[in-house]
């Protein structure tokens, strides 16, 4: 499903940190955070030590806590609602757009009370949100907007980063399209918001010893950030090669529902994902894997069912989410895959699904 590339120039940065004697908050995370704002079209970023730390620390700058409610969408990983949770605000599940699968800003602005404070929207696997609707959205009622960009690093609407338009929070773990195996960014164009940010990933410290709110420690390490630095260089052309397997399977897969992608939307394609029968996934999962070909489920359950969510009393059921959760299925696509070997997926996906419907 996704394989990190390095080069030796990473190596030898890896190792320049490690001769320095200097690991953790120094001058690599400076010149990272530097580079990745002006990458990004965004005047401050902040490097942490994972996504969800950068979805964390947006909500906490906002001071979002107890009788708060954050709409959010129930089809992503748990972390972009548990962050809500965790400081003891409400995650409040708006469904998805059937066609793109990202947030569906009708239904969510359906769901808006006296008590919402923000939206959190994803650009699920790497495709943007519609935010001129969401930015129109929280405008016209005095909401934060924050935009979990974990999958999208790169991504543009309309010719602008995602991750520009409200507060950016971006993960690099160790499958996403830029890695420093963990780690995170946050966004902000908002300079007392940057300001609150920068203490809170650090014991809210405005000065050493100076504690002037409740922080944490959400630093990023001088070895994380070297990785970061490294892989910035290639970011591009691996987004680009990531685009290029994207349209290949688009013009060549048969008898599955393809992603879509909406115009003036410039995805990156964290994840490749089609829509299959539910009573075909499973055995093509296996067959697949039979035949050398990793997939994965993104994702295969609404946060709002989960366990901890069903214990806390959610019971709505949201349509479009959960005929995704039942469809989804990502194939393999990162920059490594050679020529061969996207032909070769195509043509088993193609033989099996054929086979396995019948045909």
């Amino acid at each position: 499903m996704a394989r990190p590339l390095f080069d030796e120039a990473t190596y030898a940065a890896v190792r320049e940190v490690l001769a320095s004697g200097r690991l953790a908050q120094g001058p690599w995370v400076l010149a990272f955070e530097e580079r990745f704002a002006i990458w990004s079209d965004a005047p401050f970023a902040f490097a942490v030590s994972s996504g969800t730390a950068a979805l964390l620390l947006a909500l906490m700058a906002l001071g979002i806590g107890p009788g708060d409610e954050v709409i959010t969408t129930p089809f992503t990983f748990a972390a972009t609602a548990n962050v809500a949770l965790f400081l003891g605000a409400r995650p409040v599940f708006a469904d998805i757009d059937p066609v793109t699968l990202n947030l569906d800003p009708e239904d969510a602005a359906r769901r808006i009370t006296p008590r919402t404070r923000a939206i959190i929207v994803v650009h699920l696997y790497g495709h943007p949100c519609d935010m001129e609707a969401f930015q129109t959205l929280c405008e016209r009622h005095g909401l934060a907007l924050i935009e979990d960009a974990a999958h999208a690093p790169g991504a543009e609407y309309r010719g602008r980063r995602v991750g520009s338009f409200g507060i950016g929070c971006f993960s690099f773990y160790a499958t996403k399209n830029l890695t420093t195996g963990e780690g995170g960014m946050v966004t902000t164009h908002d300079p007392q918001l940057a300001r609150r940010l920068r203490m809170l990933r650090d014991h809210g410290q405005s000065a050493k010893y100076v504690h002037e709110q409740l922080g944490l420690n959400f630093r990023m390490t001088e070895l994380q950030a070297a990785m970061g630095i490294e892989q910035m260089r290639h970011i591009e052309a691996w987004n680009a090669r990531r685009r290029e397997i994207a349209d290949f399977y688009s013009r060549n897969l048969q008898g599955v529902r393809l992603p879509a992608t909406v115009p003036g939307c410039t995805p990156v394609y964290h994840l490749y994902t089609i829509r299959v029968p539910p009573a075909i996934r499973g055995a093509l999962r296996e067959r697949l894997w039979a035949a050398g070909i990793e997939t994965g489920v993104h994702y295969p359950t609404p946060v709002y069912r989960q366990p901890l969510y069903q214990r806390l009393g959610y019971t709505e059921a949201l349509p479009h989410a959960e005929a995704a959760a039942r469809e989804v299925l990502s194939l393999p696509i990162h920059p490594a895959l050679r020529e061969g070997e996207v032909r070769y997926i195509v043509e088993a996906v193609n033989a099996l699904v054929d086979k396995l419907s019948g045909g």
